[in-house]
């Protein structure tokens, strides 16, 4: 046996139980390389970057998406605007539709006839055909499907009534 005086290692021995020891205790324990520790830290690191960047790219399709929503409303919001600052004489009501008319100068106006009322002859350019709704937000009426936009503006109303709204 070996001395204190012939060791082979210097400093302080691991006092611990062995599991928790920093290095191998027993002969049978599998010898730990140094390249096998750092391939394993590529690995770990590798596999990290991948996770990291997968939920990144998530992040920033919502960012995007968000973008196209945000400039989406801005969109509609200008042009509901504009068809707010459209002449009318008259009051005008959520839920009618109304019917714009270009003027040679410029100017809009809006009408409750329609094109066809006029006899396809109207006195100013025909821009189009807009509902006003309940938040005074306008829907363009050459976008809306009649069969589905009819159901849905019956069930809300029946939805209103019954609760005396």
């Amino acid at each position: 046996m070996a001395n204190d005086d012939t060791k082979k290692y210097s400093g302080e021995l691991h006092q611990g139980a062995d599991r928790s020891a920093p290095y191998p205790v027993s002969r049978l324990a599998p010898a730990f390389e140094l390249v096998d520790l750092a391939k394993q830290i590529s690995e770990a690191d590798k596999m990290l970057n991948t996770r990291v960047s997968s939920k990144l790219k998530v992040i920033a399709d919502q960012i995007r998406h968000l973008q196209d929503e945000a400039r989406q409303i801005l969109e509609d919001t200008q042009k509901d605007q504009e068809l707010h600052q459209a002449a009318c004489n008259f009051q005008r009501q959520p839920g009618h539709i109304y019917h714009l008319y270009r003027k040679p100068n410029g100017q809009t106006w809006f009408s409750m006839l329609s094109p066809d009322d006029w006899q396809g002859q109207p006195p100013n350019e025909y821009i189009g055909s807009y509902r006003l709704e309940a938040d005074m937000a306008w829907t363009d009426m050459a976008t809306v499907n009649d069969d589905e936009g009819d159901e849905t503006r019956e069930l809300v109303k029946r939805l209103l009534e019954g609760h005396g709204l």
